[in-house]
């Protein structure tokens, strides 16, 4: 079941396998629901009339996205090359409680075909393709989509408490192109690809999979909300397996598309 929010005359529609959903139901509604409530709700309600209109990032305005860092063996290293205090990465990494940070409300989140942005203020850049979790108020995974987690290397290498800056400004979060709902234990090995291409040639390319991951995708939902609640959900980026060598960086007009499992979300970088 695939889940895509849709731009109509008058607002905004979300649809089901491409076929829109009731006038007037959100996420957010949706999310307030256990698991098999909100599947057998949706069953009840789809084979609308055919959805149409840009498809525009799938999350509420209210709803939050959240960031997991250094899940993966290759994210720590990155940050350890990057980083004045290399050694708080290894101890995150191998920390029993995981690395969590808010990253963006919904409506300051980009969809696939909308534009991302660098800092200003910022020598290096990168993408962050990552597999995102959608949560609900009961604390359940009810299925993932696609992410970008727009980053400045240097800024949070020159100061780990600069990490809000470097992760948290406009432009530096994408989700997209839409929610696969799915039982989480389906929720394995999902290939995650990233193509970075700049004046129609490719300068990065790479894949690799969620089976790398160090933690696993439940543990991370439950840190997350084991102290605070989500009363609509929320959406929780599981961190990157993918980064760029460290002569990389993004410029504007790079084209990025991110690839997670069967669902695709690709961006272009704005001044």
């Amino acid at each position: 079941m695939l889940l895509t929010k849709h731009k109509i005359t008058d607002g905004t529609r979300w649809a089901l396998d491409g076929r829109f959903l009731p006038p007037g139901w959100s996420l957010g509604t949706l999310l307030e629901l256990p698991r098999t409530a909100m599947v057998s709700v949706l069953k009840q309600v789809a084979g609308g009339e055919q959805a149409g209109g840009e498809t525009v990032a799938p999350i509420d305005p209210y709803q939050e996205v959240w960031a997991a860092g250094v899940t993966y063996l290759r994210s720590r290293d990155a940050r350890r090359a990057e980083s004045t205090a290399a050694d708080m990465y290894e101890k995150v990494y191998d920390a029993a409680r995981p690395e969590l940070f808010a990253k963006a409300l919904g409506w300051r989140v980009a969809g696939s075909s909308q534009a991302i942005r660098i800092r200003r203020d910022s020598r290096w850049n990168v993408p962050e393709p990552e597999l995102v979790l959608v949560i609900n108020r009961d604390r359940e995974i009810v299925g993932y989509c696609a992410g970008n987690d727009v980053s400045s290397r240097d800024i949070e290498g020159e100061n780990p408490l600069y990490l809000p800056q470097a992760k948290i400004y406009d432009g530096s979060c994408a989700l997209g192109h839409g929610i696969l709902v799915c039982d989480p234990a389906e929720i394995v090995d999902v290939p995650i690809r990233l193509t970075v291409r700049r004046s129609d040639t490719t300068i990065f390319e790479g894949e690799a999979s969620t089976a790398t991951m160090k933690r696993s995708l439940a543990e991370l939902a439950e840190y997350l909300t084991r102290e605070l609640a989500f009363p609509q959900g929320v959406f929780l980026m599981t961190g990157t397996c993918l980064v760029p060598g460290d002569d990389f960086t993004l410029l504007v007009d790079d084209v990025v598309t991110v690839r997670v499992g069967s669902l695709t979300l690709t961006n272009r970088v704005a001044a």
